[in-house]
C-alpha cells in the first residue's frame, strides 16, 4: 500500500502510545506502525524527491505526526528521542475519534499558537485565516521539496526551449561544457578540439572517456525541435563505431528517442548512451551548465549531540 500521509498516522500513533503505556521511541513507533499498516519493505524504502530522507521514517511522516501532536499536548517528550501519551491524549482517545488531523488539533490553544506565522503570535485575525485555510496532506518538508521540484521542472522546460533555438555551434559548446563537467574529455580545450572534427558519417565528435585518455567515446548530437530520434539514426552511429573499431558512444538530442531506438540499443553489443531532452536539461541543472543559483534555503535541525552534557 502507499505510505499514509502524516495526518493519517496521528491516530494509530497515539493509539500505540496508549497501548504501550510508557515512553516510546521513534524507531519503536515506526516498527509498530509499519507492521500494523501492512507496509512493505519497498514502502519503507520510499524516499522524498531529494532522495536523502525516508518518507515514512524519522523526521518525515512519523516524525511530523508526533511533532504536531506534541504541539497540541497529546504527546509529551520524556527524554531525547522518546515521548509518551498525556492525559489529554487519553481523553481524546476515550471519545473514539475516527481520525486525528490538523483540523482536530486546532481545538487546542497551544496548537493554534504554534500555527501562527512568525511575528503574528498575538494576532487573532492571523489565527482565523490559518484555521480557515486548506490543510495540505504533505508535511512542511514535503511541501518544500514539492515546490523545489516544480521550480526545477519549470527551469528544465525553459532550458530545453532555449537549446532548441541556439545555433549548431553554440549547441556544440553546450555539449562540450556538459561532458567535461560530467567527467569526460580531460580538459575543456581537448574536448572542444574533438567535437565536430571527426568527419565520419554518423559521428559529430570524439571525446576522451577519462582524464588520462585511456579510451574514447564517439558523440552524435541532434538539436531537433520535436521530431523523435528513431532507430535508423542510432544505427548510423553504431555503424560509424564499427568502422572505427570502437564500441562506446553517446547520442544526445533535444528531442526524444523512439521506443524502437531504445529497444535496439539494449540489444546490441556496443555501449550506446541515449540522452534525450529531459535528461540533457536535468544534467545541465545538476552540473550548473547554463544555469545560475538565485537563492539557497538550508534546511536545518537541532544537533542533539551538541546538547549532550558531559558528566
Amino acid at each position: 500500500m502507499a505510505v499514509p500521509d502524516y495526518q493519517s498516522l496521528m491516530l494509530p500513533l497515539l493509539q500505540f502510545a496508549a497501548r504501550k503505556g510508557t515512553e516510546i521511541s521513534t524507531s519503536e513507533a515506526v516498527e509498530a506502525l509499519a507492521k500494523e499498516l501492512g507496509l512493505t519493505e519497498d514502502d519503507l524504502r520510499e524516499k522524498l524527491p531529494s532522495g536523502t530522507q525516508s518518507t515514512f521514517i524519522n523526521i518525515n511522516r512519523v516524525g511530523w505526526a508526533s511533532t504536531y501532536m506534541k504541539k497540541a499536548g497529546l504527546l509529551e517528550t520524556t527524554r531525547r528521542g522518546f515521548y509518551q501519551i498525556t492525559d489529554r491524549g487519553r481523553d481524546l482517545l476515550e471519545k473514539q475519534p475516527k481520525t486525528i488531523n490538523v483540523k482536530l488539533l486546532r481545538q487546542y490553544p497551544e496548537f493554534l499558537e504554534f500555527e501562527k506565522p512568525k511575528g503574528t503570535r498575538s494576532s487573532d485575525k492571523a489565527t482565523e485565516q490559518k484555521a480557515s485555510s486548506e490543510i495540505s496532506p504533505a508535511t512542511p518538508l514535503e511541501q518544500l521539496e514539492a515546490a523545489y521540484e516544480n521550480l526545477r521542472d519549470e527551469l528544465a522546460n525553459e532550458l530545453l526551449a532555449r537549446l532548441k533555438k541556439v545555433s549548431p555551434a553554440f549547441f556544440e559548446k553546450v555539449v562540450v561544457e556538459l561532458l567535461v563537467k560530467v567527467g569526460y574529455g580531460g580538459s575543456r580545450a581537448d574536448a572542444g578540439k574533438a567535437i565536430g572534427r571527426s568527419g565520419d558519417g554518423g559521428i559529430d565528435g570524439i571525446i576522451k572517456e577519462d582524464k588520462l585518455g585511456l579510451d574514447v567515446v564517439y558523440i552524435q548530437a541532434k538539436r531537433w525541435d520535436s521530431n523523435p530520434v528513431g532507430r535508423p539514426d542510432v544505427m548510423q552511429l553504431v555503424g560509424a563505431l564499427q568502422a572505427q573499431r570502437a564500441n562506446k558512444g553517446i547520442f544526445i538530442t533535444t528531442s526524444r528517442f523512439t521506443d524502437d531506438a531504445r529497444s535496439y540499443v539494449s540489444q546490441i553489443g556496443s555501449k550506446i548512451v541515449l540522452i534525450d531532452g529531459e535528461q540533457l536539461t536535468n544534467l545541465m541543472i545538476e552540473h550548473d551548465v547554463g544555469v545560475s543559483t538565485v537563492s539557497l534555503y538550508p534546511v536545518k535541525k537541532v544537533d542533539s549531540d551538541y546538547f549532550e552534557e558531559s558528566i
